[in-house]
């Protein structure tokens, strides 16, 4: 599977946050019965390469949140919305990426789905369905450990 990453090209309506300071970002635990899944980043991507993390993304447009989430979702993981259950915002936070001089506005959302049968797009290399004290276990993607304290309340 090719995983070289594209020059970004915003489409018409779609803001670049590339080089931008401040991120608006959702980041999804999807959950299936009583686990979680996270993926491992693609070697390729700009940020965080090979770190776990949900599922995650730019709001860069001016869709409502949960077609954004529901976006994501199919296209990272090839989940349709008639097998999303619900989806719930946590608390947003900022979360400080020194490296890479941004500040990430986080969206933390928990996406209940029907189906633990994925496809994983570009983005994701790798992925593991595991319970939420396991997450810990795995080089995390700094900040989903708070996005998982998020969803939890």
């Amino acid at each position: 599977m090719e995983n070289r990453m594209k020059k970004f090209q915003p489409k018409p309506g779609q803001v670049d946050f590339t080089n931008a300071r401040f991120a608006p970002v959702i980041n999804c635990v999807v959950k299936y019965k009583n686990k979680i899944l996270i993926v491992q980043r693609s070697k390729s991507l700009n940020f965080y390469p090979e770190f776990w993390n949900g599922i995650s993304g730019f709001l860069d447009d001016n869709r409502l949140l949960k077609q954004k989430i529901y976006e994501e979702i199919f296209e990272e993981l090839g989940i349709v919305a008639k097998n999303i259950i619900s989806a719930k915002l946590g608390n947003i936070f900022h979360q400080e990426a020194s490296k890479y001089k941004k500040v990430w506005i986080v969206h933390p959302i928990l996406v209940e789905v029907k189906t633990d049968k994925i496809k994983l797009d570009w983005e994701a290399q790798n992925y593991k369905w595991i319970k939420f004290q396991d997450a810990k276990k795995f080089k995390l993607l700094p900040g989903f450990d708070r996005v998982l304290e998020e969803i939890k309340k």
